[in-house]
């Protein structure tokens, strides 16, 4: 079982940095291995949305079609896979702190075909890849000063 937590506090609107984040058309922009999104569920983004993304992670190419299973605009973002060698759900989270916003992302899951062991080992390569993933969030949003969503 995986189980990562990362955090950052991001100098920007609570609204703001949730639905930039939350947008998977942004997500190839702040998330160093994701490759490309596409939306394929028609309309806004609700409980119920698809989303399909390709990704490399640990020299291999993923692609993987995410569900949104809770979406609390603003506050919540629950995604969940259950396909593909890697089944993961990745949450994330923003709350108010000192006038920023403090995201948590995490992700979670039992790597089919690996071993236990492989996924403590992953753990940590996880976390890398997230703790870069939010600083580059925090810098684009930082670096903007009001942007376009």
């Amino acid at each position: 079982m995986v189980n990562v937590l990362t955090e950052i506090v991001i100098n920007r609107p609570r609204a703001e940095v949730a639905e930039y984040a939350a947008n998977p058309d942004n997500a190839p922009k702040w998330y160093v291995n994701i490759h490309s999104s596409q939306r394929l569920s028609p309309g806004s983004l609700d409980t119920g949305s698809m989303v399909a993304f390709t990704a490399k992670f640990l020299g291999r190419e993923l692609k993987y079609t995410y569900e949104f299973v809770e979406y609390v605009p603003g506050e919540k973002l629950v995604m969940r896979t259950a396909q593909g060698p890697f089944p993961m759900q990745t949450t994330y989270t923003w709350t108010d702190d000192d006038g920023g916003t403090r995201m948590s992302l995490r992700n979670s899951g039992s790597p089919s075909g690996f071993s236990r062991l492989a996924g403590l080992v992953m753990e940590p390569s996880i976390r890398r890849e997230n703790r870069k993933d939010l600083q580059k969030l925090k810098s684009i949003l930082e670096g903007r000063g009001q942007i376009r969503l």
